[in-house]
């Protein structure tokens, strides 16, 4: 038969429509056997580069079916039925940035010949000619079934990828370069030999170039980085703002948007004070707060990143307030005060609370930010929440367990209310010689929301308890959209706004009247970094 073999690749048409019926009938005789002429239609109707076919002169021997998806939807769960709706009506996005594969099919004669191959290569080829991100697709795992009485399919599909055990589609899918992203459950549900799981896989275009006017566009993909500061012994400021940059310089390198900082994590200072009263201590320590924010603003442009700067006491008209500094890279700075003063802020260091919040505009999304004990309060979350904001940032301090999953577990359900990325950091160490700082318990973190488009604990990245270190996390801003409006529950659209609602009776950032939601209907207001 080799020798009788002259084979060709092309698009399909309708014309083809008789033989890929047959095919299909032959192929999938387990699963509903082929589609309706409809469906086919659609497909080459709607995307005609996606049907492929091999023919050996003129019998169809080879078919692979695709269309254009989007990819941050299809790289998600996702099912079958979410690609053919009832009616065997496909879902087609024309300006899709995806390739998703939705059927290989080969005739049982001619296997062996790696068809399959040439129709996948087709396919990436396909990919790099349209400038598409990657090749997707939900590949059955139909020897499952003889393993699932001992096996998870987690550890299945880890046998197969480590070759213990052979399965004719993923074996073949990962021989050809696609990579598992996760398990796909009730993909497809009639898929008794796969027992209704599936693989997302994905080929990933090397050569995919973001479209050109990318630089107007705004981030959907950030990357941030958190601080946790191990408070030491020093003998100048120099000292810790020479350990900031160091630190700035470590984030910048592996080229995140925002690196957060700890809540007082130059504290230290307060040792170089001659006061015996803590209330004069902290007046000491917001002498040296213009300097850090100049300093810390700097940084931002010189290493092109924006910085949250923890927080620093700020002397305001004979007042003290916790405050903390957002320094973007374009060199602006804004200012957030902390709104509850804690009973020992209030009692040792006789702080105020403040009276504006806002949300930030910056290059790589909204942002807000509560410090420590800010979080604990549901209401801010909100207020924010309805001014569309991406990422809460929490600097937070800290000196026992309690206290530190007080902050945790409060910043972790704002994520999950308020349908946003949260990232905490907070300060370790032991300083007897300084009063306050004793000891602290900090565990920095990054929470998101609870739902199938991230991880299973809601959590992307945990740094060790009790240890100087940096954590790098990415954020999709793109991932909040989609759990807004198709998540498996949707806080923000099911809010009984009929019912109950939050209004601010606080000022804005310059002093306005802020109505319900915490907007004014204006930009946020700018301030020089040595100004409140």
């Amino acid at each position: 038969m080799n020798e009788d073999l002259h084979l060709s690749i092309s698009n399909l048409d309708m014309r083809d429509y008789r033989q890929i019926e047959s095919l299909m009938e032959l192929v999938y005789a387990d699963l509903g056997g082929a589609w309706p002429e409809q469906t086919i239609a659609q497909l080459v109707r709607d995307f005609p580069d996606g049907q492929i076919g091999i023919k050996d002169e003129d019998r169809l021997v080879g078919v692979a079916l695709s269309l254009r998806v989007d990819y941050l939807k299809f790289s998600n769960p996702h099912t079958y039925d979410d690609l053919i709706v009832q009616g065997n009506t496909v879902r087609v996005q024309p300006d899709g940035d995806a390739l998703y594969g939705l059927d290989v099919f080969i005739h049982p004669d001619y296997r062996g010949y790696r068809l399959g191959r040439r129709l996948y290569d087709a396919r990436k080829e396909l990919c790099r000619s349209l400038n598409l991100k990657a090749v997707l697709a939900g590949g059955r795992i139909p020897n499952y079934f003889k393993y699932q009485d001992e096996l998870t399919p987690e550890a299945y599909i880890q046998k197969v990828d480590r070759k213990e055990i052979y399965d004719p589609i993923l074996t073949f899918q990962l021989a050809n370069d696609f990579q598992v992203k996760r398990l796909l459950r009730r993909y497809l549900p009639e898929d008794e030999k796969s027992a209704g799981f599936a693989t997302l896989l994905e080929w990933s275009n090397i050569l995919y170039e973001p479209p050109a006017s990318i630089l107007a566009s705004p981030k959907t993909r950030i990357r941030v980085g958190a601080v946790q500061w191990l408070l030491r012994e020093v003998t100048s400021p120099d000292e810790i703002l020479s350990q900031v940059e160091y630190f700035v310089d470590a984030i910048s390198y592996y080229e995140a948007d925002f690196a957060l900082f700890p809540e007082f994590f130059h504290a230290a200072l307060m040792r170089l004070s001659q006061f015996d009263q803590d209330n004069d201590a902290i007046r000491f320590l917001a002498g040296y707060t213009d300097r850090f924010v100049s300093s810390m603003s700097t940084l931002a442009v010189s290493y092109n990143i924006n910085i949250i700067s923890g927080s620093m006491p700020l002397l305001e008209d004979g007042q003290i307030y916790n405050v903390s500094h957002l320094c973007r890279r374009d060199g602006t700075v804004e200012m957030q005060k902390k709104i509850h003063i804690t009973p020992h802020e209030k009692r040792e260091w006789v702080m105020e609370g403040g009276d504006h919040l806002q949300v930030f505009d910056t290059d790589a999304g909204r942002i807000g930010i509560l410090i420590c004990y800010d979080v604990e309060f549901p209401e801010l979350g909100r207020l924010l929440a309805e001014q569309s904001m991406d990422v809460l940032f929490v600097p937070f301090w800290t000196d026992t367990k309690n206290g530190y999953l007080r902050v945790r577990h409060c910043a972790q359900a704002r994520a999950i209310e308020n349908e946003c990325y949260v990232v905490i950091a907070g300060c370790v160490g032991n300083l007897p010689s300084v009063d306050n700082l004793d000891i602290q318990y900090a565990q920095s973190a990054v929470f998101t929301p609870s739902d199938l488009f991230f991880p299973h604990d809601a959590m992307l990245a945990e740094t060790t308890p009790n240890t100087e270190m940096l954590l790098f996390s990415d954020l999709d801003l793109d991932q909040l959209k989609l759990l807004r409006n198709e998540g498996a529950v949707t806080n923000g659209k099911d809010r009984r706004r009929d019912l109950y609602q939050i209004q601010w009776l606080g000022t804005g950032p310059e002093g306005e009247q802020v109505d319900r939601g915490g907007s004014s209907g204006k930009r946020p207001g700018r301030v020089a970094a040595s100004k409140p």
